[in-house]
């Protein structure tokens, strides 16, 4: 029985495997290659890369650190968890695997606009999903925000921090549009029928309507799902989004079970996945080092 198992190999997923092997534990990742940091052409978001990092870059270089440690990744997918009283049995397409405690690190899906172009858009980095990461490096561009219901003008406003050249495209009622007016955002009341780049920094988008404005960057506000199949299986406390609710200490509801980065409800950050994984490696190594203790009649401080 190793001592933990670790599902997801993000910027969380790999920085709990590299605290845990520091901490001498035996480790598994199992990762399924869906890290949303995959899709990041560019993060200037991400502290100690000045220059900025693509997502790529930066699970490699995490990957590497991690073999440092003598710890890899393996490629599979963990299909289902079972708990006993010695941890859980994890079913996966490399067989069963035994933990003392598991660390779900399983991320979120993008709801991305299912519009004909949006691949091409993708790849010049004309797509993006969120401000908080890349607000600062379109500060005062022409940006469009393609939304559905108050998320998207809730994100409309806060994007607008960053430029007075904010457009929602999306069917809203007067009280919806009220405050958009008034913070000076454009509000187009049509429907996108399809996206074409045109260059850097330049993307036309045809409406329903026969227009085709022209805008720098389009940021879709759509939301995410969470990738928490495993954990609702096991009926753990979730927020109304569906995200994994977790203590300080990064644990669940169901003991044993850790939850941190995007799949947790909270602030869709790297830093923050960082840190949570920091935070739940510790939190493990410490849960294990009390039940050796008891069960070798020892006591420890901490």
């Amino acid at each position: 029985m190793i001592d933990c198992l670790i599902v997801g190999a993000g910027p969380a997923g790999l920085t709990a495997a590299i605290y845990l092997r520091r901490f001498h534990r035996k480790v598994m990742v199992v990762d399924a290659g869906r890290s949303r940091a995959r899709w990041i052409p560019r993060s200037h978001n991400v502290p100690g890369f000045p220059e900025g990092i693509g997502g790529p870059e930066l699970l490699q270089r995490m990957r590497q650190h991690l073999a440092g440690v003598q710890g890899e990744v393996a490629e599979g997918e963990v299909t289902h968890l079972r708990p006993h009283a010695q941890g859980f049995t994890a079913s996966t397409s490399l067989g069963e695997i035994d933990a003392h405690s598991v660390v779900l690190a399983t991320g979120v899906v993008d709801n991305v606009p299912a519009l004909p172009g949006c691949d091409g858009l993708r790849a010049e980095a004309l797509l993006r999903q969120c401000p908080i990461c890349d607000g600062y490096e379109y500060t005062g561009r022409r940006i469009v925000v393609i939304g559905e219901g108050l998320h998207g003008a809730r994100e409309a406003l806060f994007i607008r921090h960053y430029s007075d050249d904010v457009t929602l495209v999306q069917q809203i009622g007067a009280a919806e549009a009220g405050p958009l007016h008034r913070a000076g955002v454009k509000h187009i009341d049509a429907t996108p029928q399809c996206v074409q780049p045109l260059g850097p920094q330049r993307l036309r988008l045809q409406l329903d309507n026969g227009d085709a404005p022209e805008f720098e960057v389009m940021y879709a506000a759509l939301g995410v799902k969470p990738r928490a199949e495993l954990a609702y299986a096991l009926d753990v406390d979730t927020d109304e989004c569906g995200g994994v609710q977790i203590d300080a200490h990064c644990r669940t509801s169901v003991p044993g079970l850790y939850a941190i980065g995007d799949v947790v409800s909270g602030l869709d950050q790297i830093a923050v996945a960082n840190g949570q994984g920091a935070i739940a490696a510790t939190a493990v190594h410490n849960h294990l080092r009390r039940e050796y203790a008891q069960a070798h009649g020892l006591t420890i401080a901490g």
